[in-house]
C-alpha cells in the first residue's frame, strides 16, 4: 500500500511540473521590466487602496480600478487623497488594469476627525460596478478560504456533501491547493474521501470573465463500506481503505460558486463520476 501511494504522489508532482512550466515562462515574459508599448499613464487622486487593488479618480472625472502586475513597483501604503501617477496596460474584460508602476506625486496626510468628509464623498461616488469588482478581487486575494459542496455520484449512485479549504496561490499565481472531505451515502455503498487536490485556473479570476475554467488532480484517501443486507448499520471498523487518484475539471465564478466534474482512478468500488456544486466563502 505505501508503494502504491508513493507512485501516485510522484505522478501528481510530475504532471503539475509539466503544467506549470509553460505558464511560468509566459509570466516571466510579461513582467513589468519588459517594454510594453500598450501601457498608458493615468494621473489622479486615490479613492481607496488595498494590498491588491487601487482605485483612482482621474482628472477627466473617471474612476479607474487597478490591480498590481507581478513585480510591479508601488508604495506599500498609499493614503486616500494622495495624487499618483499610474503606468498600466489595457483594460481587462472586467474593466481592471494591471499597474506596473505607481508613483506618489503628492502624498496626503492621514485623515483625522472631520477632515475626511470630502474623501468620503468622493469614495461614495465610485460607480457600483467598480466597487463590485474591487470586492470580488479582495475576496479572491485572500490566502485561505473555506467552502461547502454537495452533489451526486454515479456508478454507484450516491448522494454526497462535504467541506473544503482553498489555500494559495502556491508556486504560481493560478495554482491553489484545495483539500476536501466528502461524505457519500447510497443504498448499498457509504464512502468517506479525503482529497488532497491542487487546481490550476486558466486565467487569473479577477482579470478574466465572470466564470473561470480550471482543472485539477491529486491523491484521494478513500474509506468504503458496502452492505447488501437490509437495514443500515455503519461501523467504522467495517470500512475498507482504498488509495485513489482524482482528476477533475470545472468552472468557478468570482463570487465563489463553482460546478465541477470529478473522476476517481484506481479506487475500486468508488464512484466513477461525481457532479459537484459548491461555494467558496
Amino acid at each position: 500500500m505505501p508503494i502504491r501511494l508513493r507512485t501516485l504522489l510522484c505522478c501528481c508532482l510530475t504532471v503539475f511540473s509539466i503544467t506549470l512550466t509553460v505558464p511560468a515562462r509566459a509570466q516571466q515574459e510579461t513582467t513589468p521590466n519588459s517594454t510594453n508599448h500598450s501601457e498608458q499613464i493615468v494621473e489622479g487622486a486615490v479613492v481607496s487602496s488595498g494590498r491588491d487593488t487601487l482605485v483612482v479618480h482621474s482628472d477627466d472625472d473617471q474612476y479607474h480600478l487597478f490591480t498590481y502586475a507581478r513585480g510591479a513597483t508601488h508604495p506599500k501604503i498609499i493614503v486616500p487623497g494622495s495624487r499618483v501617477r499610474v503606468t498600466a496596460g489595457e483594460p481587462e474584460e472586467n474593466g481592471t488594469r494591471a499597474a506596473s508602476n505607481v508613483t506618489v506625486l503628492n502624498a496626503a496626510s492621514r485623515p483625522q476627525g472631520g477632515a475626511s468628509s470630502d474623501k468620503g464623498n468622493q469614495a461614495a461616488a465610485v460607480p457600483p460596478k467598480v466597487r463590485e469588482v474591487e470586492s470580488d478581487i479582495r475576496r479572491e486575494a485572500r490566502r485561505w478560504r473555506l467552502g461547502a459542496r454537495a452533489g451526486a455520484a454515479f456508478d454507484p449512485e450516491l448522494f454526497m456533501f462535504g467541506v473544503h479549504s482553498q489555500m494559495g496561490p502556491i508556486f504560481h499565481p493560478r495554482v491553489q491547493f484545495r483539500p476536501s472531505a466528502e461524505f457519500d451515502f447510497g443504498e448499498v455503498t457509504d464512502l468517506i474521501a479525503l482529497n488532497l487536490e491542487g487546481v490550476y485556473r486558466f486565467a487569473t479570476p479577477y482579470r478574466g470573465g465572470r466564470w473561470t475554467p480550471y482543472v485539477g488532480l491529486g491523491p484521494a484517501l478513500i474509506f468504503i463500506h458496502q452492505n447488501f443486507q437490509h437495514g443500515r448499520q455503519i461501523d467504522f471498523g467495517n470500512f475498507d481503505y482504498e488509495t485513489g487518484f482524482n482528476v477533475l475539471a470545472g468552472v468557478q465564478s468570482r463570487r465563489g460558486m463553482f460546478v465541477e466534474l470529478k473522476t476517481s482512478l484506481y479506487s475500486g468500488p468508488a464512484p466513477k463520476l461525481r457532479l459537484i456544486f459548491g461555494y467558496t466563502f
